[in-house]
């Protein structure tokens, strides 16, 4: 880690450990339901990738959030935001959609969030508490973000967001994610706010 990305790595983790308070004084998970039609981009993701589709979790219980795993999610976020430079798949790969980890230094929304899921199950978080989610923000348009399922509730992790928030603190009206027990199959989501459940590419 250089002197210049170290810097803003311990800045991150000061900025938000504050949030530590805010993250133990309330629990909420979203509301999901059944099994929806998985996005085109990750299932064309899994096609190149099929053990991505076959991360299989046993134990419900999601993970414990102690003070080191927070700052763990909290430098992901932030390495991942300010490493990765913003490029859509059209400028990247030529198509309109194409989800994949953005080792060429470039990508999108769902890209950011593979990255950060692949960093965190490599810090030892389950696949099963790691959500590829797909929302839809306020002007409309779709976005992909990460949940993070913890003893103490579900975080964002965003690449239009340098912070991690609670779900209910964000702007979005969620729509389907990951299965906990099967990377593989997704669920809708129902948070309250639209009962749509969209198509999202």
């Amino acid at each position: 880690m250089n002197g210049t990305r170290g810097k803003l790595l311990l800045l991150a983790i000061a900025l938000q450990f504050f949030g530590w308070g805010a993250a133990q004084a309330g629990v909420s998970f979203m509301h999901t339901g059944g099994r929806t039609t998985q996005p085109v981009g990750h299932y064309q993701f899994c096609q190149r990738i099929p053990q991505e589709c076959k991360q299989i979790t046993d134990d419900q219980r999601p993970v414990e959030l102690t003070r080191k795993l927070w700052a763990t999610i909290v430098a992901v976020n932030s390495t991942v935001n300010t490493r990765i430079q913003p490029r859509t798949d059209l400028e990247n790969y030529g198509v309109e959609e194409y989800w994949a980890y953005p080792d060429n230094g470039y990508g999108d929304c769902e890209d950011y969030a593979l990255e950060k899921r692949r960093e965190l199950m490599q810090a030892g978080v389950p696949a099963g508490d790691l959500l590829m989610t797909v929302a839809r923000q306020p002007n409309g348009d779709g976005h992909a973000v990460l949940t993070v399922r913890t003893s103490l509730g579900e975080f964002i992790l965003d690449n239009l967001e340098q912070r991690v928030l609670a779900w209910t603190d964000t702007p979005y009206t969620y729509l389907k994610r990951q299965s906990t027990q099967n990377s593989g199959v997704w669920v809708t989501i129902n948070d309250g706010r639209s009962d749509a459940v969209a198509s999202v590419r």
